[in-house]
């Protein structure tokens, strides 16, 4: 027997990853494009997904209004702006929709509200949709449980010109899963970059840096540098379809939930 499409609706349709998730949503079986949203303003409004990625049998419009786009899906993916997050958020709570978000610089009062709104619904967050880098997580983790503080620890991400929060989130997160494996505090160990005269490095602290240019689809590179060995975990996306696959499965993933907080852990089974 056939399962039943997953119906969902793209918030940020036009942007780099509306148009990847669609695309790939568009070529999924399981997976049923019914609503594609942008801001009032935007130039994509009135046309069609089709028109987007170059599909012409897809005549989903992109629509100004989230609202009456959620009414016609089951599950809302949204890689906007924080900005536009609780506006977006507010919405789906009222129409009982679950949530997939990628978006990315994420305050910890709205972390909060998305908590808030997962006893209502449910909701797949992360920083990084990618099954790769959420291994990556996974591993920056046992190797921190493992190595000491005798180990320097180094974050290196590069993403495209245009990306807007820096650090990344996905680099947040392997300093977050390395300092709970070492059972430290982020806050007092992190280092964001280096200018002047910095004096010896304090050990247990964890570096953080961010490269920005071109178009750059994301790389991370995680150093364990000891006086006798280094150990480097490295990530590569060379293209945004390797994080719309994760949100696809995520969105099949919480489909199936009432409610309740969920990442890509649980979603991977990780």
């Amino acid at each position: 027997m056939t399962k039943p499409a997953v119906k969902i609706i793209v918030a940020g349709a036009a942007g780099r990853m509306g148009r990847a998730i669609l695309g790939l949503a568009s070529r999924d079986p399981e997976i049923q494009i019914r609503g594609a949203f942008e801001r009032a303003d935007h130039p994509a409004i009135g046309r069609s997904v089709g028109e987007l990625i170059g599909v012409p049998s897809l005549e989903v419009p992109v629509h100004p209004d989230l609202r009456e786009c959620a009414q016609l899906g089951s599950v809302i993916i949204d890689f906007t702006q924080p900005a536009a997050l609780p506006h977006h958020l507010e919405i789906a709570v009222k129409a009982r929709r679950a949530m997939v978000i990628g978006t990315t610089g994420l305050t910890i009062a709205l972390m909060e509200k998305l908590h808030t709104a997962s006893k209502k619904i449910p909701i797949v967050q992360s920083p990084n949709m990618s099954v790769g880098v959420n291994l990556l997580f996974k591993l920056t983790s046992l190797v921190g449980s493992v190595l000491d503080d005798r180990y320097d620890v180094e974050i290196v991400e590069e993403h495209h010109r245009h990306k807007k929060d820096a650090p990344s989130g996905t680099a947040l997160e392997i300093a977050r899963q390395i300092a709970k494996a070492r059972n430290i505090n982020l806050e007092t160990n992190a280092i964001y970059g280096r200018k002047g005269i910095t004096g010896a490095r304090k050990r247990g602290a964890i570096g953080i840096h961010a490269i920005r240019g071109g178009d750059v689809v994301g790389n991370h590179q995680v150093s364990f540098i000891s006086e006798g060995e280094r150990l480097e975990l490295v990530h590569k996306a060379s293209s945004r379809e390797a994080f719309a696959s994760g949100a696809l499965m995520a969105a099949k993933f919480v489909a199936k939930k009432r409610s309740g907080f969920y990442n890509m852990h649980d979603v991977l089974g990780l």
